[in-house]
């Protein structure tokens, strides 16, 4: 714990400090002599735009979460209840999605977006990191929907209830954990993207998410460091928040499905 949370203590104590020299002083000399001043956050605010990124991250990573999830449970639902051809093959197709790399879709996606004039637009976006979670998504809440007994499904259609009422009432809330960890996975690694915003908004006047806007400072040699701390200490509060506020539910949700019965 300590050496995870080592960094985080001297980027939050460093961003409220002035003048912070790599060559003379360190953040941990505000310990010794303090001198704190919100002159990195107002910077951030104004000439990085911190602000208007950490909005971008949200309109990103929200949908993105959304879709994940719901795309997620449904393809895990037909999997296990639908028999149509070649199901197995897709199955292990999905499996191997997993563990492909992502660079190597990078190119003929950038030539289908650019053909179908999508190409730097926040939607491209959606679709790629979407695409990318999904094959783990449905490998993780495939084994929840599969844990359902197949008398509550006999005993729902008994009642009358028909797919979508059975998907709705039933398949959701046995779920919802797994849910919740998917979306919790899915949120942090959208919020952490770089590699996707930097290849598939480049050129457009959509705001860059704050992880792009962060690394953009490092390349700036005129700026004090702890302009570059606070901007990463703003970028980092709303993924700290949700971690503490739903770790219960990442916990149950990853330990739910790992036992059968």
């Amino acid at each position: 714990m300590l050496a995870f949370f080592l960094p985080v203590v001297a980027m939050v104590v460093g961003s409220f400090q002035a003048g912070i020299s790599s060559e003379t002083t360190g953040w941990w000399t505000n310990f010794v002599k303090p001198h704190i001043t919100g002159a990195a956050y107002s910077a951030a605010a104004s000439q990085v735009h911190i602000l208007s990124s950490v909005v971008s991250s949200v309109a990103v990573s929200v949908p993105t979460t959304v879709l994940t999830a719901l795309l997620s449970v449904a393809a895990a639902y037909t999997f296990v209840r639908s028999r149509f051809p070649l199901r197995v093959a897709l199955s292990l197709v999905l499996i191997a999605l997993i563990v492909m790399p992502p660079q190597a879709i990078f190119v003929p996606l950038l030539s289908f977006f650019r053909i179908t004039g999508v190409l730097g637009s926040v939607p491209s976006l959606w679709a790629v990191q979407v695409g990318l979670t999904i094959p783990f998504g449905v490998f993780l809440l495939r084994g929840f929907v599969a844990a359902i007994p197949e008398e509550v499904y006999e005993a729902a259609a008994m009642d009358g209830a028909n797919t979508l009422r059975i998907f709705r009432s039933i398949v959701l809330p046995i779920a919802a954990p797994g849910i919740a960890a998917l979306g919790i996975i899915q949120f942090l690694w959208s919020w952490n993207d770089l590699l996707d915003p930097l290849v598939f908004l480049a050129g457009s006047g959509f705001t860059s998410p704050a992880t792009v806007e962060v690394a953009g400072l490092a390349q700036v040699y005129d700026q004090p460091p702890s302009v570059g701390m606070a901007a990463a200490t703003v970028s980092i509060i709303i993924p700290i928040a949700l971690l503490i506020g739903l770790q219960r539910y990442f916990v149950r949700g990853m330990l739910a499905g790992s036992v059968k019965g």
